[in-house]
């Protein structure tokens, strides 16, 4: 800050204090007790009664000069002198040293001042000595600076301002740095404040200097001919000068605030090749580069790098210094110069990874992919052989191709190996003979294509291809086996009807319905696995479902394994089939039991799982999105890697004959997948399983929740689904009207037409659509409901339903199919109102559907 005033500051200095000589002496000390002495002496010459008056004479003299004396200590007169005082060393330094000083007490009155502050404030003597507040008053700038150190003063703390005070008449200013303390930290020390003043100019005029010759320094190399940047081993840009900011298009203060890196403005991956130099403890090294650098505007130029690098002791990088020389320019004046930026643009910016080796497949040369390749492999800087990026059971491969090639065969077959690294990575290796002639150093060219996600798409396609082939049949079998199923129930309920508990065969019988229903469930989990059953679902806690299941889990895996369940905080809402979801839940649970033969620990976690975070996973096929995720965790045996893809296979089971299915994991797949969900499996032998399922959040919809009737409606072609019929009361299932039953099987359209008709119904048959249609014109519009199977020759069910209702809109209709509802609602016209029965079904289910088909419909 600059202020005025009219003190000169080119005084001579006058001291305004000198130390004092001690005024006491020890040989007046000496004389006053030997005078006294001598009195005592003379005294004793005397007798005692005469002595006495004298005596008491003077101890009365004392005792008055003793009295005076402890008054005027009191009262400040005289005071014990402090022999640091004397010290001529400790008072000569405060008068004359260089910077000024000055001591004030409370009430700012200075009380002491050397002959520096007197020259520094312009005071003429003594006499003429003010503090710092009246030197300076008038001055707002400095005033400013005063007013914080007199707060400072009267707080009892530190404070230091530097002021700038200009010269009278335009001579030149001078610098003062101003500080403030106290005298001590004791109480009556406390009350003096301790001034300093001291010219700071010729210090700030040497950092002027420094600073004006820094500011030319960084001119000159911020308008040099070449561009220049740094680079800190975190890779980001610590400085880019002026030339070089202009070639890329952007601005200093965005470069400066730390927003760029190096991967920004290096185009392709040549800033892989900056980072994979050969790090030598203590070395410096310099390396030449040619690459393109990438501009704001997504523009390529091709320069050349003069890259150093200085290594620690410990073979840490620092910050590099790179030099950068446009090409641009000869790639338009020098056919030469622009045919090998070319050249060199496409050997670093070829998605292939290229090296030049030599017989012992150390790497000559290499581009940029080959560099950033040798980065995502784990591979250390200083490794130089290319046999490090393949993993130690395929090297052999690699060797003998170059091995050939080093020998001069051409048309060597390419080799794909596995690479090193943590995780499963596979490469492609092209190798070709270099001429020796040429050059002795180098004996082949290897180019290199990284192949993991082909095989991997490979491995997906072919599995994916093998679960549908696999599926169409389970859901194939499952299809006709329900027919056969259906016509098994349904005789079977006959035979329970015209049979008392006391008939002899009325166990046989219900030994034929158990193992029916048994059979209904092999069917269903096929029909998972394929994904073609009916769900039902609905929004669902997570959180609540697990512990409702808690009780039937504990049961289930025996006293021998500990269950666990750790709930995750605030998880969101899915939509899943609740007994599907709980039949996937108890499977994992009986397979992580089965793993456990001598007990172990079964641990079920859940969890949010956002968007972000499952982009990170390494999942595949997984899109981005916010999940809730079902971990299932045991201790067991674990799962060996040779097997691991094969789980969810249908019938395939590590478990004894007769103890498995095989159907376990492939219904919890199926119902997972057709869920909307993923399931993936961690494993390995010996420490345990984790099966994680991630199920896709579900976002609330505006409209209302309708609870799901028995036998539901579908609107717009999609059909609500059926509830079990069996959950309500039994009540008067009887009816009347005109049921038009269309059914390819012969024996079941005859049973479930003799329950109907059992039941008070008028039943016509038919054995396709074909004939139905007849039966309608027949029936002259006397039919009032329709129950039709799905899939039959000549006419199938969605084919019949858009036929009949084109005569008849208000007929009713009710499907029946041993597939899903949704395998086949896609063929139904939109706007089609129908119901779905799905098969196996027994006669109750039958007749209530149609029951309340006939009072809901229409």
């Amino acid at each position: 800050m600059t202020v005025e005033t009219d003190h000169d500051l080119t005084r001579e200095p006058v001291a305004t204090h000198e130390p004092s000589p001690r005024s006491g002496s020890i040989a007046l000390v000496l004389l006053v007790a030997a005078g006294l002495v001598a009195v005592a002496v003379g005294l004793m010459t005397l007798g005692r009664a005469q002595a006495q008056p004298y005596i008491l004479g003077i101890l009365a003299v004392l005792a008055m000069v003793g009295l005076f004396n402890l008054f005027a200590f009191a009262a400040g007169i005289i005071r014990f002198a402090d022999r640091s005082l004397d010290d001529p060393v400790v008072g000569r330094i405060a008068d004359h040293g260089f910077d000024g000083l000055a001591v004030t007490d409370s009430r700012g009155h200075v009380v002491y001042s050397n002959a520096a502050y007197l020259t520094l404030t312009g005071a003429t003597g003594p006499q003429d000595v003010r503090p710092v507040e009246r030197v300076f008053i008038g001055n707002p700038d400095v005033s400013e600076a005063v007013f914080r150190l007199l707060k400072a003063a009267r707080e009892g703390k530190r404070q230091q301002e530097e002021v700038r005070i200009s010269g009278q008449d335009g001579s030149q200013g001078r610098w003062l740095r101003m500080r403030v303390r106290p005298l001590g930290t004791g109480k009556r020390e406390s009350k003096y404040a301790v001034w300093s003043i001291a010219d700071i100019t010729r210090d700030r005029e040497r950092q002027e200097d420094v600073f004006q010759e820094l500011q030319h320094a960084i001119e000159y190399l911020d308008h040099a001919p070449c561009g220049f940047f740094s680079v800190n081993p975190a890779g980001e840009l610590a400085y880019v000068n002026a030339t070089l900011a202009n070639w890329l298009d952007y601005d200093l203060a965005e470069i400066g605030s730390g927003g760029l890196r190096l991967t920004d403005i290096v185009s392709g991956d040549g800033a892989s090749l900056l980072t994979s130099i050969v790090a030598v403890p203590g070395e410096v090294k310099t390396e030449v580069f040619d690459i393109d650098l990438r501009m704001r505007t997504g523009k390529t130029m091709p320069v050349r790098l003069y890259h150093k690098l200085a290594f620690g002791a410990d073979g840490a990088p620092g910050p590099s210094r790179t030099l950068v020389i446009s090409r641009a320019r000869d790639e338009r004046s020098d056919p030469d110069r622009a045919a090998e930026v070319r050249f060199m643009r496409f050997f670093d910016h070829t998605p292939m990874a290229i090296a030049t080796v030599d017989r012992g497949g150390n790497v000559v040369r290499a581009n940029a992919r080959y560099a950033k390749l040798g980065q995502a492999l784990g591979l250390d800087s200083a490794s130089k052989s290319i046999f490090r990026a393949v993993n130690s059971r395929d090297r052999h491969l690699l060797i003998a191709a170059i091995n050939q090639a080093a020998e001069g065969q051409a048309d060597i077959a390419p080799v794909e190996v596995a690479l090193e690294g943590t995780k499963e990575r596979w490469g492609q290796f092209f190798v070709t003979p270099v001429d020796s002639a040429e050059n002795d150093a180098e004996a082949a060219i290897v180019h290199m294509l990284e192949t993991t996600e082909r095989r991997a798409l490979e491995n997906q396609i072919n599995q994916s291809q093998k679960m549908e082939t696999v599926g169409q049949l389970a859901g194939g079998i499952a299809h006709d086996f329900n027919n056969v199923l259906s016509a098994i129930m349904m005789a079977n309920d006959f035979l329970l009807n015209a049979h008392k508990p006391t008939d002899p065969s009325f166990q046989d019988i219900m030994q034929i319905k158990q193992n029916a229903t048994r059979a209904a469930t092999l069917v269903r989990q096929l029909l998972a696995f394929s994904r073609r059953q009916t769900l039902r679902p609905q929004v669902l806690d997570l959180g609540d479902a697990l512990s409702d299941l808690a009780m039937l889990l504990r049961r289930l895996i025996g006293e021998k394994v500990k269950h666990e369940t750790i709930h995750g905080r605030d998880l969101w809402p899915v939509k899943v089939d609740v007994s599907q979801f709980e039949q996937v839940i108890v499977n994992l649970a009986v397979n992580a039991r089965d793993a456990m033969p001598d007990g172990g620990k079964l641990i079920i976690r859940t969890a949010n799982v956002t968007t972000e975070e499952a982009a990170k996973l390494a999942y595949k096929g997984m899109p981005a999105a916010d999940y809730v995720r079902i971990e299932v965790a045991d201790t067991g045996t674990g799962i060996p890697a040779d097997i691991r893809d094969k789980i969810f296979e249908p019938f395939f089971s590590t478990k004894e004959v007769g103890k498995g299915t095989g159907l376990g994991l492939s219904t919890v797949y199926g119902i997972v997948k057709q869920t909307g969900g993923f399931i993936y499996v961690d494993s390995e032998p010996g420490k345990g399983t984790s099966f994680h399922i991630f199920l896709p959040r579900h976002h609330a919809e505006p409209e209302v929740q309708v609870e799901q009737p028995a036998v539901a409606s579908a609107t717009n072609g999609a059909a609500k689904e059926a509830a079990s019929i069996e959950a309500k009361p039994r009540t008067d299932l009887t009816g009347q009207g005109t049921i038009l039953l269309v059914e390819d099987e012969e024996g079941l359209r005859a049973l479930n037409a003799r329950g109907l008709r059992s039941r008070g119904y008028t039943v016509v048959e038919a054995e396709n659509g074909v004939e139905a249609m007849e039966m309608l014109e027949e029936q002259s519009g006397a039919i009032d409901l329709v129950v039709s199977d799905v899939v039959m020759p000549e006419m199938d069910g969605p084919t019949l339903l858009k036929a009949m209702r084109e005569k008849n809109p208000d007929i009713k209709f009710i499907f029946v199919s041993g597939y899903a509802e949704d395998a086949f609602e896609k063929s139904l016209p939109e706007g089609q109102q129908f119901d779905f029965l799905p098969k196996p079904f027994t006669l109750s289910q039958l007749v209530a559907a149609v029951k309340e088909t006939m009072t809901k419909q229409g």
